[in-house]
């Protein structure tokens, strides 16, 4: 494994800054919507055929964060970080010469941008984990919450850009501007020493009841079944705010009976509070607990759906549904520190990006899931009352799930190689 590292005495927390600015620019693909109706107007694409681009460029982005998180483990976070900014913004930009070839902005934006998203999307969840033994769950959290603030900034820059010089121009600048913010990013990242530990920082025994006895190596975590259940916690969790999220508008008109232009002010809320679960739920861990974050955030998603299913009052809807969003993005915030936190931070990379599979999972059964009720029923009642079950039986795995152990004399022999 060749990883440059760092000085003990470097300053950590110049990366997770670097972090946040680098997740801000990889998360403006949820901006994608903005980018709809122009495309629509100059093009004459359908709906079907513009929304696809945002769904291959999340597709891809699961594909880059597995190869990312192998990849860093072999070179190191900085030269992957690079990487990904090479392939996202110049996926971004040459997405501004596509013109009216819709292929073209499938490769361009999609996959190549796509998969750049994905290599940079996990460099910092898993340089900060070996940064911040002490502050697991608050540093992840704050890593990840640009991903879920970038839209938030791009929005109403690309919506001004759009209107001044239309689509084409627009992912031109915005391709430089993310070229330049993730390659800068990029410089800051590098692995700390061997074993790295704050200046008298010492685990306390209910933190060290929570980890795990050794790093595992990648091959060891995928033959452990705790890295199959932490996988289905974030599938599952994903699976309910995605359901929430990709109906958002239609479920709050439809319930409420509000207009357009009112349930539109929700898809704005959801976002912020999405924002601020990553964060929240995070830093909340390192206080009760990983599992304990999850029990309560799935036993309290049980009943928020119970209750989204028999409101009628657009301001309680709106209530109720950013809960839900916090929640959606606490399992983004939380995850990566839970899976260190069992498998150690040596080999995060790899093994949290492969469970960031669980990401694309959920995306794809939510969505279905309510549809599917939905067409069925003619409503969106029985949806919320069979998430909010799925939610309930959820709540059993974290409940069960503990850190994988080894013998002493298997811990013994695997030391050498950790320590190498």
């Amino acid at each position: 494994m060749s990883s440059s590292a760092a000085p003990a005495t470097r300053n950590r927390w110049g990366i997770v800054a670097a972090a946040v600015i680098m997740q801000l620019a990889l998360g403006a693909v949820y901006a994608w919507s903005v980018f709809v109706k122009p495309l629509q107007t100059e093009h004459g694409w359908t709906v079907t055929q513009v929304s696809l681009t945002f769904t291959i460029a999340i597709f891809a982005l699961g594909i880059g964060s597995t190869i990312g998180g192998f990849w860093m483990d072999r070179v190191g976070p900085r030269v992957v970080a690079t990487a990904a900014g090479v392939c996202y913004g110049l996926g971004v930009l040459l997405a501004g010469f596509s013109g009216g070839n819709l292929n073209l902005l499938y490769f361009t934006y999609g996959v190549l941008g796509g998969l750049g998203m994905g290599l940079g999307y996990i460099v910092p969840v898993a340089t900060l984990v070996k940064w911040f033994p002490d502050k697991r769950g608050l540093v992840t959290g704050l890593a990840v919450c640009g991903f879920g603030g970038g839209a938030l900034v791009t929005a109403p820059i690309a919506t001004e850009l759009i209107k001044g010089n239309g689509t084409g121009p627009t992912f031109i600048v915005l391709g430089i501007a993310y070229l330049v913010m993730v390659l800068g990013a990029a410089q800051f990242y590098a692995n700390p020493p061997q074993g790295y530990a704050p200046a008298g920082w010492i685990p306390s025994a209910s933190v060290a009841a929570q980890r795990a006895t050794r790093d595992f190596t990648r091959a060891e975590a995928f033959t452990r079944g705790q890295w199959y259940v932490l996988w289905s916690i974030l599938a599952l969790n994903v699976s309910a705010g995605i359901m929430l999220i990709s109906q958002a508008s239609a479920m709050a008109q439809d319930i409420t009976k509000v207009n357009a232009l009112t349930a539109a002010g929700l898809v704005s809320a959801i976002s912020i509070f999405n924002f601020l679960g990553r964060i929240f739920w995070a830093w909340l861990s390192d206080f009760i607990g990983r599992r304990m974050v999850f029990i309560i955030m799935f036993a309290l998603q049980t009943v928020l759906f119970i209750a989204l299913a028999n409101v009628s009052v657009f301001g309680l809807f709106l209530a109720l549904a950013v809960i839900v969003a916090l929640c959606y993005g606490g399992g983004f915030g939380t995850m990566p520190a839970f899976t260190a936190d069992y498998f150690g931070p040596k080999y995060a990379g790899a093994i949290y990006g492969t469970m960031l599979t669980a990401w694309g999972v959920g995306g794809i059964l939510g969505p279905i899931l309510i549809a599917q009720i939905k067409d069925r029923t003619g409503g969106y009642t029985g949806a919320l009352y069979v998430i909010a079950v799925i939610m309930a039986l959820s709540t059993l795995l974290p409940i069960l799930v503990h850190p994988p152990r080894v013998r002493e004399s298997v811990q013994a022999s695997a030391a050498p190689q950790v320590a190498s």
